[in-house]
């Protein structure tokens, strides 16, 4: 299916991407996790875009589910791009940002939760390809539990496969 054409400032982002990652916050431990992450499209002016992660113990083994989130990314004129995350937890993100090349820095505009939801205040994502191999990588930032906005989760994924 061809790719509309709006999609092209994103068209880097396709595929199917794993790899490892760490996170901490001064609420919980720090901890290695592992992490699939698909952006596809369906021909129309967007991307649909899933997450799952999992805990990696101190060999690099699989452990428990952790995270999982999926929403879709729109991109908007003069390199702009709206963002709209949900997650099962109850929270609902969505994020302003803008596209330069193949780098993506957004942050929040909207955090909506469910009455049991975490307290999540604000988020500040950047993605880009990095290094020979053009790995995926990515940094969160949050403000949660009234903590201020800082490092939460950071990783780097290989392209699996391509999302054409």
């Amino acid at each position: 299916m061809a790719i509309h054409p709006d999609l092209e400032p994103l068209s880097f982002l396709l595929g199917r991407w794993e790899g490892a990652g760490i996170g901490g916050y001064p609420t919980i431990e720090s901890f290695r996790f592992g992490q699939e992450i698909r952006f596809s499209h369906n021909g129309k002016p967007f991307l649909i875009y899933t997450s799952r992660t999992w805990r990696l113990d101190e060999e690099g083994q699989i452990g428990p589910p952790l995270g999982t989130e999926s929403g879709y990314w729109r991109p908007r004129p003069d390199n702009q791009v709206e963002v709209m995350l949900a997650h099962p937890t109850g929270i609902v993100e969505i994020y302003l940002g803008e596209i330069s090349g193949t780098r993506i820095e957004m942050a929040t505009d909207v955090v909506a939760r469910t009455a049991t939801a975490k307290e999540v205040t604000a988020g500040h994502r950047l993605y880009g390809l990095v290094g020979p191999g053009q790995d995926l990588a990515y940094a969160y930032d949050m403000a949660a539990v009234e903590q201020e906005l800082q490092p939460h989760l950071s990783a780097q994924l290989k392209r699996i496969s391509s999302g054409e």
